[in-house]
């Protein structure tokens, strides 16, 4: 059975905590990314993404220099690199989440997207279903994460 440390995008690109929204926002655009883990080193401390910049930060008036720390999610789903796929794909579905930070250790390695499920056509069936429960949800107005 493939496991997520077989398809995981290891290319990460993240913030530290003291980076700004400006900052996080350039690299975002940069990257083609609405994903940004915030890191402390390489330990994952949460994650910023383009709904949070908006939520948390446009719609609260908050300055260009409002910092990851006061914007990030803290309470995210991760997995480790020996998950399954068929794991990982059923998660994502439960939890309605298109990203899922990959952690060793508490140290992060990776990041997996529903994306990746299909892209290589590992599981397409969990990846479709997933994606599927996700789009059903940004139909009905539940939050995304």
């Amino acid at each position: 059975m493939r496991k997520i440390k077989d398809i995981m995008t290891d290319e990460i690109v993240a913030v530290g905590s003291k980076d700004t929204v400006y900052d996080i926002a350039l690299k975002m655009k940069q990257h083609d990314t609405g994903f940004i883990p915030v890191v402390e080193g390489t330990k994952l401390l949460g994650v910023v993404t383009d709904r949070d910049l908006v939520i948390r930060a446009i719609a609260e008036k908050k300055e260009g220099s409002a910092v990851a720390e006061n914007l990030m999610s803290r309470d995210i789903t991760t997995v480790d690199p020996e998950t399954t796929v068929d794991e990982a794909a059923k998660m994502m579905a439960k939890d309605q989440i298109r990203r899922l930070p990959v952690v060793d250790q508490g140290e992060l390695i990776g990041v997996v997207s529903i994306g990746d499920l299909a892209v290589r056509h590992i599981f397409e069936s969990e990846a479709g279903e997933a994606l599927s429960e996700i789009s059903e949800s940004d139909k009905s107005g539940t939050l995304n994460r």
